[in-house]
């Protein structure tokens, strides 16, 4: 869990290792002042808090918010078939920790029978592929006898064809 929530990157054990470093994947030198950089990466850090900055943000909002005028990314976002149903394909590899991962969705597990409470959930960092939600539900119900009667999922189809290929669904 991050330490702190508002804008870190780091959980409490990594705060402490890491947390007087520059936050550039790689760097090992000391960061100066209230930055999250060091001398050698100062510009990065100046424009990492330019893109995040109040001014920047409003301006992108206006414009994915202008009715009619789409962009060319909106556009060609509408046409791709959505990434969640896919298995995990690129590594990203992050080039610096001045701000926390986002994650692509949280999966829960409610139960039905007392309105929707949530039992556990998890967060999937890159996709909601079948092979992440079987894993999930390994972990969680690791024994025949911990398992519900039935699960309803809303991609059910494609995690049973997963199940059914890597053969969990024996189990």
């Amino acid at each position: 869990m991050l330490l702190n929530a508002q804008g870190g990157a780091f959980c409490a054990t990594h705060e402490i290792q890491y947390g007087s470093k520059c936050h550039i994947v790689g760097c090992t030198n000391d960061k100066i002042g209230k930055t999250l950089a060091c001398e050698q990466h100062a510009e990065d850090w100046s424009r990492s808090v330019q893109q995040r900055s109040q001014a920047t943000l409003s301006g992108v909002r206006r414009a994915i918010n202008r009715p009619g005028d789409q962009q060319e990314w909106q556009r060609r976002a509408q046409r791709n078939q959505q990434p969640h149903d896919e298995e995990e394909t690129d590594v990203h590899q992050r080039r610096n920790y001045f701000t926390p991962n986002r994650y692509y969705c949280v999966e829960t597990v409610c139960a039905p029978s007392t309105c929707g409470v949530v039992i556990a959930w998890t967060k999937f960092a890159k996709a909601e592929s079948p092979t992440n939600i079987l894993n999930w539900l390994q972990d969680l119900y690791p024994t025949e006898s911990s398992r519900p009667n039935f699960i309803c999922i809303d991609r059910a189809c494609r995690v049973l064809r997963t199940a059914a290929a890597n053969g969990s669904w024996n189990e």
